[in-house]
């Protein structure tokens, strides 16, 4: 039990004696022992710590020789500290100052992958995700054969998966709002054609185009009686277009009615 104790005590003093010190080094005017006492901090993970100091020091020591590695360091801090827009502007500020730098490779990757972590569910804003995937491209165009560039390459697939899904979701919107107020389902064909030429190797492809030939065939039925015959050819056409991209589809079932009613129309 002693031990125990004393081992606790011993803790707390090196706490406190830390807290003590990182005190003094705020206080202080000596830009090397602020350094210092910053790098200290960063190999120790103390993320909050480093990136304060490290603040401070960025405009003193630019230009010099621990400018370059202050700035990677801050970046690095704050990224650590999942603090991914302030390490984005950081990251960024690197690489352009120093665009040949040690660490740019890692820095352009950085900044591109923060995004990614920061990027938000596909209904919300897709601001961060549209960033991490120019920043990361970015990355793959100036260090193509980085042991990074794979891991670059997947985090832009999976964004521009939710890209998709959140054109997915407006288009099915549309179709969802039918004929209120309008043609929503000539919305949500364009929404879904956008989509397709935009994302073509998305996940989510197939559903696009099934709900782009739901739509159209909507759309056909509640034609007025002069354009019904034009848009159930273009029903058809759809279908064939997406049954031969999906032959083994599970909705084929609807697909196929879908097809039967427009051919039987056209037929008369």
């Amino acid at each position: 039990m002693k031990k125990f104790l004393s081992l606790i005590s011993f803790a707390l003093v090196l706490l406190l004696s830390s807290c003590t010190e990182y005190s003094q080094v705020l206080k202080s005017k000596d830009i090397d022992y602020k350094y210092d006492y910053a790098k200290r901090a960063f190999d120790q993970g103390k993320w909050l710590q480093t990136s304060t100091i490290l603040t401070d020091l960025i405009t003193p020591l630019r230009g010099g020789p621990r400018g370059e590695e202050a700035l990677y360091l801050l970046a690095m801090s704050h990224f650590n500290n999942k603090d991914y827009l302030n390490s984005g502007v950081y990251f960024k500020t690197y690489y352009q100052r120093y665009p040949k730098g040690k660490y740019a490779e890692y820095a352009r990757y950085y900044a591109g992958y923060g995004y990614y972590l920061d990027s938000p569910d596909p209904q919300l804003d897709q601001t961060e995700t549209l960033q991490a995937i120019k920043e990361l491209q970015g990355f793959i165009d100036f260090f193509p054969r980085s042991e990074k560039v794979k891991q670059a390459q997947e985090a832009m697939f999976e964004m521009q998966d939710k890209l998709t899904l959140k054109e997915l979701q407006n288009a099915q919107l549309y179709y969802n709002l039918g004929s209120y107020m309008g043609n929503n389902y000539q919305s949500a064909i364009i929404v879904a054609d956008n989509a397709l030429k935009t994302y073509p190797y998305s996940k989510y492809r197939e559903q696009l185009e099934m709900l782009k030939l739901k739509a159209k065939f909507q759309e056909a039925r509640q034609s007025v009686d002069e354009r019904k015959l034009e848009r159930y050819r273009e029903v058809i056409d759809e279908y064939y277009s997406f049954i031969n991209n999906y032959p083994d589809t599970d909705n084929r079932h609807e697909a196929d009615n879908i097809f039967r009613i427009a051919s039987n129309f056209v037929k008369e």
